[in-house]
């Protein structure tokens, strides 16, 4: 534990992102105590100002608590980046895994597969998806997932050539172990460390992907978002700026926490970053 907490504090990204993003998820998480009722309820008089009495953020133009929005807000968000960065992930991960161990035929499949997916624009392919399979959570986290995975799998094909190459790979091969346990034990576990960066990212890309998604109406109806709650907010942005602009701050925190903890874990994680790092620390002036 004291490592960990020394390893936060040294690098200033990882320890700001991480700090961001804990608020963020125990807002989240406390968000059915702070705020018992549905917040799709109208529970107030339209177009309070942040600071009213009872409604601190203020209501939208339909009477409903935003500070109730934001907090159930966060719990979309949170679920959406995390499932939808996994489930690309685990199709990245196992795609650049196979395509850089194997090569050959296997490699040319599998990089032409993923160079036709990069040729679409997942933008648009995430709505043709959304819009064929009716927006839901389920969906959205779908149609993220699936157009999200080539980075991952060029990166850890890269990865996973390097290793191929390794001296206890050739061992491996040459006492006999199989294919799935050479995968399992040496090219994949030396292959992950990018991809935790990686992954830090894709979610915040998750996160902005819903965020438009619900903007632009394909949101799942059924629940709050905070895409969702700038659109609603955008016909009222004259008269009434913080219906959108109180959710789109929380889209920027959220969002900004994913790339300072990326930051920070590259940081810890890149071999040359570290010793320049450590090497800096060592350096007494004279």
């Amino acid at each position: 534990m004291k490592n960990l907490l020394h390893s936060l504090w040294s690098s200033r990204p990882l320890f700001a992102g991480s700090t961001i993003l804990l608020a963020i998820t125990a807002m989240a998480l406390a968000a059915g105590l702070l705020y018992p009722q549905d917040p799709l309820d109208m529970v107030g008089r339209a177009n309070l100002w942040p600071g009213a009495p009872g409604f601190p953020l203020g209501t939208d133009m339909m009477g409903r608590d935003m500070a109730a929005g934001i907090v159930y807000g966060a719990r979309v968000s949170l679920l959406v980046g995390l499932f939808a960065a996994l489930l690309s992930v685990l199709i990245g991960v196992w795609v650049g895994v196979l395509a850089g161990y194997f090569g050959g035929w296997v490699d040319d499949l599998l990089m032409r597969t993923t160079e036709m997916f990069q040729t679409l624009p997942s933008f648009l392919f995430a709505i043709v998806l959304v819009v064929i399979l009716e927006p839901s959570i389920q969906s959205i986290i779908f149609a993220i997932g699936v157009t999200s995975w080539p980075q991952i799998a060029r990166l850890v094909r890269a990865e996973a050539m390097r290793v191929r190459s390794a001296d206890y790979v050739s061992a491996a091969i040459t006492i006999g172990l199989g294919h799935g346990r050479i995968l399992g034990r040496h090219i994949l576990a030396n292959s992950i460390a990018p991809v935790v960066v990686a992954t830090s990212i894709l979610m915040a890309q998750a996160i902005l992907t819903e965020a438009s998604l619900s903007f632009l109406g394909l949101g799942d109806p059924n629940v709050i978002s905070w895409g969702s709650m700038v659109g609603a907010g955008r016909s009222t942005l004259r008269t009434a700026w913080y219906m959108s602009v109180l959710p789109g701050v929380a889209i920027f925190l959220t969002v900004i926490s994913f790339m300072l903890l990326g930051n920070g874990l590259n940081d810890r994680l890149n071999p040359r970053v570290a010793r320049k790092q450590r090497a800096a620390t060592t350096l007494v002036p004279a």
